[in-house]
């Protein structure tokens, strides 16, 4: 019986009485079919072939345990491609309108290489190594699964888990001293600790730091897996952003530019981190309507401005005035508290 769609042939092997025997491409265990039979309460002895990542990641000559593997089989492909955007190695199982030119297209202003394995143990496989743009402008047999790996080999070191976890080695919120910000403005640790709960970066997921300054915010983002653009204007600051980034093994795109203008055509967040602008810019990241925005104000006039432009947008806003003192030494083992700079945090969601 050729199963064609799989909600009947479900439906057929759940009414059957008796033995089945179900033949499915790659590792039924492994983005497969063996999921969707037990949801069903079918019991199944699994006898497994290669994967079809395991056979694409020997026909590159790499070695797979420091990749992420995610699917884009039936499934959202903006999910997979944030991987892609986040980590130097990812595996991607492809589909119908989720192929290998939907990925370069969508990688346009990251540096990725890819390697296109089409019909993988076929008599006619295909193996093809180029670029995202390369990728974009031609067609591929359905389904394959893309390798996308950093423009440089990157060293990693030896996988112990997977997929791997997010590179948040130390927690987050990092001291002032992990960055180089040479008279930048920076976003305080108590700030950003708090920024970030409200962001909610992870795998899968496209984060906006605007006005990003020396990038504290969209280097923390990163260690936790997400995807990150960071929009400066300032050359020196964009010079601090990228240094802090390779500092701390994370992959940010930045973007050098002038908001609201220097937002055109960047691929849409799930949230958004403005640590400057003021509410136009506010007002321009709301119309685009992220989940998520998150602004950090220090002007008291602006924090009143830069609520009015998010409410205005139809979002829910949220605020506090974070106010830190941290402990200070003084003559004698004694201690004091030193006051930073109060800043307000406001938080705008998608009812």
């Amino acid at each position: 019986v050729a199963l064609g769609p799989l909600g009947p042939a479900l439906g057929q092997l759940a009414a059957h009485r008796g033995e089945a025997v179900v033949l499915a491409s790659g590792d039924p265990g492994f983005f497969g079919i063996v999921r969707a039979l037990r949801e069903r309460g079918l019991t199944c002895v699994v006898l497994p072939a290669a994967s079809s990542v395991s056979l694409a990641f020997a026909r590159a000559g790499q070695a797979w345990d420091d990749a992420m593997v995610v699917s884009a089989h039936g499934r959202e492909l903006r999910q997979a491609v944030n991987v892609c955007r986040a980590c130097p190695k990812t595996a991607v199982l492809t589909g119908p309108g989720a192929g290998p030119a939907e990925v370069g297209t969508a990688l346009a202003g990251w540096e990725r290489r890819l390697i296109v394995c089409e019909r993988l143990g076929a008599d006619d496989e295909r193996i093809t190594e180029c670029t995202p743009a390369q990728a974009a402008a031609r067609s591929w047999d359905d389904p394959s699964v893309v390798l996308c790996l950093a423009a440089a080999p990157a060293r990693s070191g030896r996988g112990w888990a997977w997929p791997r976890p997010p590179r948040a080695a130390g927690g987050w919120g990092l001291a002032e001293n992990e960055f180089d910000y040479q008279g930048a403005v920076i976003t305080k640790a108590e700030v950003r600790a708090l920024a970030l709960a409200r962001l909610a970066p992870g795998p899968g997921t496209l984060i906006w730091d605007v006005g990003a300054g020396a990038g504290t915010v969209a280097v923390e983002c990163a260690r936790l897996g997400a995807a990150v653009i960071a929009v400066e204007r300032d050359p020196h600051r964009c010079g601090l952003i990228e240094r802090n980034a390779h500092r701390h093994g994370a992959d940010v795109r930045v973007v050098a530019g002038t908001a609201p203008g220097a937002l055109a055509g960047l691929p849409e967040p799930d949230a958004a981190f403005l640590g400057g602008g003021g509410p136009a810019v506010a007002a321009a990241v709301a119309e685009l309507g992220p989940p998520r925005i998150v602004a950090a104000v220090a002007a008291i006039e602006r924090a009143g401005q830069v609520r009015s432009a998010l409410a205005g947008a139809g979002y829910a806003v949220d605020g506090a005035l974070v106010q830190a003192s941290r402990l200070a030494p003084l003559p004698g083992e004694a201690h004091r508290l030193a006051a930073a700079s109060p800043v307000f945090l406001l938080t705008g969601a998608r009812p």
